[in-house]
């Protein structure tokens, strides 16, 4: 007897349908085939176990397994629940007439209890692709499933529960979710707030305009300024997520196996925070099993780089291509994989390895040329990329002691979104651009040219300062955001003159 039953590979963040032909004739003797790796082999003795932990057992018969596509490396655990049942049905210990009309995925235990696996948001979108009537995966998963509507999402504990379901005794209850009460009801809830930082105005000021054009962003402090408690308020003050950027945002953590099992559409933006130890394949991803690494996991989100200067040459020179695409190619003998990697790059740094250069207080003990040498760990091409560079000032006790409450997030978040709306406008016709750090030279030219006494400022501050020639670009960007956020057509001096400002590491002798 020849039975089908179909499951799915995750490659990138997309999922390929795979099909389990299972062939049941006379002899003793069981054949998977299909280019399946060692944990898909491994299935068969846990599918054993968990028949005979509930008293059933496979007559002696010849099971062939084939899983088609055969060209399709097979990886992992999850297909044990839909080779089961494929054996079960053409043994004809179940009935098989349903289990053709349901995507089923899921990892086996000993004892026919279902663990939850990864991917399972790609995988029921595929299956609603294809047409099938329902999924079958573990319950850890069901909520993550249901995100995926015109789909019958059910959740099971263990093996025992899916037989019964095809055989009819009893129904495996539905998981309905309702996707846009949920999403909206989560997308404005945040326990951290604006208000909480007392102080650092000009610093809350450089975020905001960092946030509304989606600028990256650079910190440079002593210890206990600040800057990590700033960095984590960020996505207090982005626009809230779409729901297409929810689903896009939970499609690759489902990827990274990185949701909770109550969680079903992740409805915050993402803030990462990974350790300066970190792996060169770890932050971009990839791996033996490639995975999506800590910048796509950022995507739609911020990823904070703290102590920048710290982490190792390799691993910041990775991210240059992906700061410019926004995506993040992963490439392999046999195949290529891209992950979208579209994110808000903040970055915090120390002034010098002591902490204290230019500290109002404490003197700095580092010798000549430390203070350069420390920060030329950080290459000029990865600078070029960050648009705003902005020195904090340790708050005085005067501040701290304030009782009077700053300025919510949710007030920032208002202008954030304002000035966004007027960029969506600006830049509907052109394709892959969303706000004004994505502007190229040509479209400065056309978006963000200032006048004739702005021009005299710029030209003026470019050799007072002795600011760089890539500061250039940069801060007609920031000078573009700047008069979005005041609702201004034209970038006029004072826009100018604020983003000028953000270049503190351009000026020529900041590091002595």
């Amino acid at each position: 007897m020849l039975v089908k039953t179909y499951g799915a590979a995750v490659q990138g963040i997309n999922a390929t349908m795979i099909t389990m032909e299972v062939s049941v004739t006379a002899g003793m003797r069981y054949m998977l085939v299909g280019l399946p790796d060692n944990a898909v082999r491994e299935g068969f003795e846990r599918i054993n176990s968990a028949l005979h932990y509930h008293g059933i057992w496979l007559p002696k018969k010849t099971i062939i397994i084939n899983m088609s596509p055969a060209d399709i490396k097979k990886e992992g655990s999850s297909y044990d629940l839909p080779t089961a049942v494929g054996m079960l049905a053409g043994c004809e210990l179940i009935p098989s007439d349903d289990v053709g009309k349901y995507m089923i995925m899921g990892e086996l235990s000993l004892d026919g209890g279902l663990q939850p696996i990864k991917g399972v948001l790609p995988i029921a979108i595929k299956a609603r692709e294809e047409g099938f009537k329902g999924v079958i995966v573990p319950k850890e998963n069901a909520r993550e499933a249901a995100v995926v509507n015109n789909l019958e999402v059910y959740g099971a504990e263990n093996l025992i529960d899916v037989i019964h379901f095809f055989e009819g005794k009893n129904t495996l209850e539905q998981t309905v979710v309702n996707t846009r009460e949920e999403f909206f009801q989560n997308v404005n809830h945040w326990e951290i707030d604006f208000s909480d930082v007392k102080g650092q105005e000009n610093v809350k000021r450089a975020l905001e305009v960092a946030a509304a054009g989606g600028h990256n962003i650079i910190m440079i402090g002593p210890p206990g300024a600040g800057k990590s408690m700033l960095a984590k308020r960020i996505p207090t003050i982005l626009p809230p997520l779409t729901l297409y950027e929810a689903l896009e945002t939970t499609k690759i953590h489902s990827v990274a196996g990185k949701i909770d099992s109550g969680t079903s559409l992740i409805s915050q933006r993402p803030f990462r925070s990974p350790h300066h130890t970190i792996s060169d394949v770890a932050l971009v991803g990839g791996g033996t099993f490639p995975q999506p690494g800590e910048i796509s996991l950022a995507h739609n989100g911020v990823l904070f780089l703290d102590e920048l200067p710290e982490f190792k040459r390799t691993v910041l020179e990775v991210m240059r291509q992906p700061l410019e695409d926004r995506k993040i190619s992963v490439s392999r003998a046999k195949f290529s994989i891209e992950y979208p990697a579209s994110f808000m790059l903040v970055a915090s740094m120390n002034p010098c390895p002591c902490g204290y250069y230019n500290h109002p207080e404490k003197e700095c003990v580092c010798g000549p040329g430390v203070v350069q040498k420390y920060l030329s760990r950080i290459s000029g091409p990865l600078l070029d990329r960050i648009d705003i560079h902005i020195e904090i000032i340790p708050v005085p006790f005067e501040k701290l002691s304030e009782l009077q409450e700053s300025e919510s997030s949710e007030n920032v978040r208002k202008r954030v979104i304002a000035a966004r709306e007027i960029q969506q406008e600006r830049f509907a016709d052109v394709e892959g651009v969303y706000c004004n750090a994505q502007m190229s030279s040509k479209q400065l030219r056309t978006y963000a040219v200032p006048d004739q006494a702005g021009s005299q400022l710029l030209k003026s501050a470019m050799q007072r300062l002795n600011l760089s020639a890539r500061a250039y670009d940069r801060i007609l960007k920031v000078a573009r955001t700047i008069a979005d956020l005041d609702a201004a057509q034209n970038i006029e001096p004072q826009h100018l003159a604020e983003a000028i400002n953000y270049r503190n590491l351009d000026r020529e002798g900041w590091a002595g």
